[in-house]
């Protein structure tokens, strides 16, 4: 068992009100220069939509993540034989187009015109080309177009919807959508990795942070294509590979990312995770069906005195193990089983969790008053007014029952809390659908607190950093027989 710690995150969907707010601040962070302005390490997207870039979900195009061959993996659009070959020419790149051409516009014209009958105008500019443009797409292009013919209706996703699903989702467009943020999600398992020729993309070994370094980066872009979330981009200023570093400077001095402390709906979570590292493999390679309950099993217990020893053996420190136990992320996601990672067939084994929206299900109207049983509504989750096989295709590789099992926990969960605040729920019914999904009083009571007011310190359990140890692991680093930390128990191998 090689137990190692990550800084992992969780996203409530159902909090989340499509602001933007997180991406201003990111952008403003790291990106407002030149050759990164058309880069948004966090977006927010438009669910069902096709995204930023578009269509990143279909690695029919992009050929990103990794492919199963039998009890190995492969990378579908890198490697070294896939890489070399593509070397100058890459079809699985994201062309300009699929993010947007970044302008601005020529204010001089309106700020200098002269005095005349007619309004001057700014036309857009081109801030790669310097000339004027026609505007056709922007990083949130399809903001709330739910339904629509151009961005909805092309949506992956809908691919696993049966066709008389989709007309019935789009008869309620304006009911349907959901936002979608996302950000790089530092995976166990990163593809991107694992392509860069040049060695420059490293997982940081106290936290899990994935970074590019740019005295190394050589501008070979296969982490691009690599990168099955496109999370990745490449700089055209400086030549080099850029994506979010999860605000590590701020991390390291007890700040939160930039994104989660500007978010306005309160929907993100931060903590450490501890896992086993040597069951990334195994769960890399599961069946489809099971690549969701096999990632949940390599998350460990931070509270097992077993754990705890192997741990503090593998170099974690009492610091970390005490954020571990805090950690509002291993609630969510292994206690509770509520949040769950975004495409997981993608094999990168992601550490960002989302909740899944719990869209209202239809109820009925009687002599002009809208209502519904808490037992209606929960045998009708299957009928929400997102098909459970869009949410499938999004968060469980096509599982529908464990979509199903999230939602009624849910659903659960909310009508106990109408309970104790209305008292117009059946005492019996109630008391079934608690016993069903397996949550008490006190446990629905613990999710409702995290969910609805939870204080800062409670969303967000930071270990202090210890980047004393983080040096003196690469000054051993040379010795190969000595433990290392953070659980490297030999010298990092070099890049090619």
């Amino acid at each position: 068992m090689d137990i190692r710690s990550q800084i992992s995150m969780v996203f409530h969907l159902d909090k989340c009100i499509g602001c933007h707010t997180c991406s201003i601040a990111c952008k403003n962070t790291w990106t407002d220069r030149k050759g990164a302005e058309y880069m948004w390490w966090n977006n927010v997207e438009t669910k069902p939509g096709t995204g930023y870039p578009t269509k990143w979900e279909d690695q029919k195009i992009y050929k990103g993540g990794w492919e199963k061959k039998g009890d190995f993996l492969n990378l579908k659009g890198a490697g070294k034989i896939k890489g070399i070959k593509n070397l100058f020419h890459n079809p699985n790149m994201p062309e300009m187009d699929d993010y947007y051409e970044p302008w601005t516009y020529e204010y001089s014209n309106l700020f200098d015109a002269p005095e005349g009958d007619d309004q001057p105008t700014a036309r857009p500019i081109s801030l790669l080309t310097g000339k004027p443009m026609d505007v056709k797409g922007g990083p949130n292009w399809d903001d709330d177009l739910s339904g629509t013919p151009d961005y909805a209706r092309q949506d992956v996703n809908l691919n696993s919807v049966s066709q008389a699903e989709q007309e019935a989702m789009f008869q309620l467009e304006q009911m349907t959508m959901h936002y979608l943020p996302r950000i790089c999600n530092h995976c166990l398992n990163p593809s991107c990795v694992a392509s860069c020729p040049s060695g420059a993309i490293y997982k940081r070994g106290e936290d899990g942070i994935v970074l590019v370094n740019q005295n190394k980066c050589r501008g070979w872009r296969m982490c691009v294509t690599a990168c099955p979330y496109k999370k990745t981009y490449y700089n055209w200023n400086t030549g080099k590979s850029e994506k979010c570093i999860l605000c590590f400077p701020r991390l390291e001095t007890g700040q939160t990312p930039a994104c989660m402390h500007t978010c306005v709906g309160r929907i993100r979570y931060l903590g450490v995770m501890l896992y086993d590292a040597d069951l990334i493999n195994t769960v890399a390679i599961s069946d489809d069906a099971d690549l969701v309950s096999n990632q949940m099993e390599i998350y460990l217990d931070p509270n097992d005195p077993k754990i705890i020893e192997a741990a503090k053996k593998n170099g974690i420190s009492d610091d970390t193990l005490e954020a571990a136990q805090k950690s509002p992320v291993y609630k969510f996601v292994k206690e509770w089983g509520l949040a769950l990672p975004l495409h997981p067939e993608f094999r990168t084994v992601p550490n960002l969790f989302y909740v899944p929206p719990l869209l209202p299900t239809m109820g009925k109207v009687e002599d002009g008053n809208y209502h519904n049983s808490a037992k209606e509504l929960f045998g009708g989750i299957e009928k929400t007014r997102l098909p459970i096989s869009y949410m499938a295709s999004l968060f469980t590789a096509g599982n529908e029952d464990t979509i199903k099992t999230v939602l009624k926990k849910l659903m659960a969960v909310r009508w106990y809390r109408r309970d104790e605040t209305v008292g117009d729920q059946s005492k019996s019914e109630l008391e079934v659908m608690l016993k069903e999904v397996g949550v008490d009083h006190e446990v629905a009571d613990d999710i409702y607190r995290l969910t609805s007011l939870p204080t800062v310190k409670e969303r967000y359990v930071i270990p202090p950093a210890h980047r004393e140890e983080a040096l003196e692991m690469i000054e051993d680093s040379g010795d190969v027989k000595g433990n290392t930390g953070f659980g490297f128990h030999h010298k990092p191998e070099r890049g090619l």
